[in-house]
């Protein structure tokens, strides 16, 4: 991926590092960012040698939000020019789909684990964009504001899903109603992020975080968990969970990587597990499911 503009993307050791790259712009996030993001998690779906995928942003700030700088027709649908640019997202329930959403589901359905260095002002989309990833970690400097009613518009790219189900409904509403931007350690105790660093700590912490997965889990497992775990939050059963855990254990179980992971614990070493996620893809259904009226 070496025409990208928008962002920057490089694979080191098994961890996938994606930038957002405007950083004269506070990395406001456009068209071409999320063609080039969606880009860029099928290539990291697409590597068996990527373990992990981690986002962050170039500069002081990881994503101001959306550009502005089209002024009031920058969100209007009769817009020739906006109807333009998002060519090719498709439709879903017969409207063109928020782009957004075009990238929030793309990382939701990452059949790798992301995290989220979030270095700076994520504002907006720069926000609701990092709600997909598994992991969040904030830099001391780092701003948050769901600032959508404040422009008399929604919270979009799925957030209204999302954003309850991380921090709880009543602390939802009250940074999506008042749309105020708050800080760091107000994102910790809201449970938004799992951690807060100093700056200088910020990237490395996220790279050893990333390295632990990349050293000594099983790809394969790490995949499957994930879709698991997420695809759970909608079960109305433990039920449901336990038919998943019990079909994909029975399946795992017989695996050359459950027979590694048992054989180097018990041998004091360090597991090489052989498998590869794509040959074990059908076990867990792909989450989220694509709706019918996707186009």
């Amino acid at each position: 991926m070496t025409d990208n503009t928008e962002i920057l993307f490089d694979i080191s050791d098994g961890v996938a590092v994606i930038t957002l790259n405007r950083p004269d712009k506070l990395n406001a996030f456009t068209t071409t960012m999320a063609r080039e993001l969606v880009a860029a998690f099928d290539v990291t779906d697409a590597d068996d040698d990527v373990r992990v995928v981690l986002l962050t942003g170039a500069g002081r700030g990881f994503c101001a939000g959306a550009d502005l700088s089209r002024g009031s027709a920058t969100f209007d649908a009769n817009d020739k020019i906006r109807a333009a640019e998002r060519a090719g997202f498709g439709t879903v329930g017969g409207v063109l789909r928020d782009a957004g959403g075009y990238v929030s589901l793309r990382i939701a359905a990452s059949r790798k684990p992301v995290i989220v260095a979030i270095n700076g002002p994520a504002v907006g989309v720069g926000a609701t964009m990092t709600l997909p990833a598994d992991i969040r970690l904030a830099s001391d400097t780092a701003r948050f504001g769901f600032v959508f009613t404040r422009r008399g518009l929604v919270p979009e790219a799925a957030s209204s899903w999302f954003l309850p189900r991380i921090v709880g409904i009543s602390q939802a509403m009250e940074w999506v109603a008042t749309g105020r931007i708050f800080d760091a350690e107000e994102a910790l105790a809201g449970r938004l992020v799992s951690r807060v660093l100093p700056g200088d700590m910020l990237l490395p912490t996220a790279h050893a975080i990333a390295a632990e997965i990349a050293e000594n889990t099983s790809a394969v497992s790490v995949s499957l968990a994930r879709q698991m775990l997420w695809s759970m939050l909608g079960a109305t059963t433990p039920w449901e969970a336990h038919r998943l855990d019990s079909w994909a254990i029975f399946h795992l179980g017989r695996s050359p990587d459950a027979a590694e992971g048992v054989t180097s614990f018990l041998e004091k070493r360090a597991p090489k597990f052989p498998g590869r996620i794509g040959d074990y893809s059908d076990i867990v259904p792909a989450w989220p499911s694509r709706p019918v009226d996707l186009t």
